[in-house]
């Protein structure tokens, strides 16, 4: 399995920062969208916005030092080119203006008005099957945790769908065979991907999934004022499909294998958001940790108490939880030995480390796995896990890597040590040779350089 590490964005930001400006033209064209990026932004950015956002004149540069105190200077520049990069502000000739587009709408997300429909249309009437904000919880732990589930091998009745399986193969979080789901496997992105927090997992994915988007000449704009429009909506609340465009309508079927919202049928004229979609938008300070219902296994906080894993100094680990996700997850580098019902003890073995290895998990990710998710009772003491459980797993993924298979074929029984030099030093010129052993006389050649060498002996026999 390959072991590469994807550098795939998690970020919004990110993504947002490397549009051009005729596009943040567009998306600022939906108050919905303004305020969504308004909330993304750091705090002393938005409280220049705050500032200015009704003062229609140029702001001069040197005013903003008035807002800010003496020692934040580089927090008043790294919230400034901010709101550069972000197409908000515009600085020219020692003045500030804000994008007009923006100005406008912000206001009307702010003090309502308009019939830009940009936060969603409440439906009408009444749903005869109306679900519960502790319903759409369940509902979207069950689709996330699937999708995670599916991503550590857990055995399942049902599987993901078909869009998700390719997404997650798209985004390097998995390889295999996509005819034959049960045969994928986690990359070494895909495992970093299971250490980030959820909202930083399903923007992973949806990220991904603009990018699919734009391959499938569907418009980024209209995609990213739907997935802003989801984050400012209201959790229990039913919304209508009527006045979403034939893009979003796509992406509605979509976004429901990934638990972001409900439909009861594929037909129906009515959906949910649920909290995944509801905390898009949230800035990731507020994300250290899912909402309420949304119990993930994969987003403790390092500095909270929801730790549950304890590693002795003799290599045993004590897990205190009864989650099959968190069990699976660990199963991919501990030989699990006991299972009851609050807790799963095992040990951490050179077998288990090279399995992980083999499966493109680094050391410093199960490090870091164990570190993240430590026990409170393990935060006492320092340093925090056992050093020589540390420094071994380092020493097994060192020496993994020193050794290397290449495929190739070994030449051996020569009839003399000249017969064995002569050949060996064609070899040595060609560069295929990848070992020696002059005492045995037996040398090691690559697969590509075998036939040389056996064309090579061929014509010295015809010589004799």
């Amino acid at each position: 399995m390959s072991s590469t590490t994807l550098h795939f964005k998690t970020s919004i930001n990110d993504y947002l920062e490397g549009l051009p400006a005729p596009v943040f033209s567009r998306l600022y064209q939906k108050p919905a969208t303004c305020l969504a990026i308004f909330r993304l932004l750091p705090n002393l950015a938005k409280q220049f916005i705050m500032s200015t956002l009704y003062n229609d004149a140029p702001v001069q540069v040197r005013d903003f030092d008035a807002w800010v105190e003496p020692g934040s200077k580089r927090r008043q520049n790294d919230a400034m080119e901010k709101l550069k990069r972000m197409h908000v502000y515009k600085e020219y000739k020692g003045e500030v203006t804000m994008n007009p587009a923006f100005r406008t709408n912000f206001r009307i997300a702010l003090t309502g008005g308009g019939d830009h429909k940009s936060f969603g249309v409440p439906c009408s009437t009444t749903d005869k099957n109306a679900v519960t904000a502790e319903f759409l919880d369940k509902h979207a732990t069950e689709q996330w945790e699937m999708i995670l589930h599916f991503m550590v091998n857990t055995p399942m009745d049902r599987m993901p769908g078909d869009g998700v399986v390719r997404l997650l193969q798209k985004s390097g979080l998995m390889e295999g065979n996509l005819q034959r789901k049960e045969t994928m496997s986690i990359t070494n992105a895909g495992f970093q991907f299971l250490l980030q927090d959820v909202n930083a997992q399903i923007w992973a994915l949806l990220l991904q999934y603009l990018t699919v988007a734009e391959e499938l000449e569907m418009d980024p704009v209209e995609v990213l004022h739907f997935l802003f429009m989801l984050g400012s909506l209201e959790i229990g609340q039913d919304y209508s499909t009527d006045f979403l465009t034939p893009t979003q309508k796509i992406m509605l079927e979509d976004l429901r294998d990934y638990g972001v919202v409900y439909q009861r049928k594929s037909t129906s004229r009515r959906f949910y958001p649920t909290r995944l979609a509801t905390t898009l938008t949230a800035h990731a300070g507020h994300w250290k940790r899912p909402a309420a219902g949304l119990q993930s296994a994969l987003s403790a906080d390092p500095g909270s108490e929801s730790g549950f894993i304890v590693l002795e100094t003799n290599y045993k680990v004590y897990a205190y939880t009864n989650s099959p996700l968190q069990i699976a997850v660990l199963r991919l580098f501990v030989n699990l030995k006991a299972r009851f019902p609050n807790m799963v003890t095992g040990i951490i073995s050179r077998e288990s480390i090279l399995e992980a290895l083999k499966n493109g998990i680094t050391a410093d990710q199960v490090i870091q796995y164990l570190t993240t998710h430590a026990h409170p009772q393990m935060r006492k003491q320092q340093p925090l896990l056992p050093p020589s459980v540390v420094d071994q797993i380092r020493l097994w993924e060192l020496d993994k890597n020193r050794i290397r298979a290449s495929e190739g074929w070994l030449w051996h029984d020569f009839a003399s040590t000249n017969d064995y030099e002569f050949v060996l030093k064609y070899g040595k010129d060609l560069g295929v040779v990848l070992w020696e052993s002059a005492a045995m006389r037996r040398f090691y050649v690559s697969d590509a350089g075998n036939a040389s060498i056996k064309a090579y002996i061929s014509r010295n026999r015809k010589k004799d």
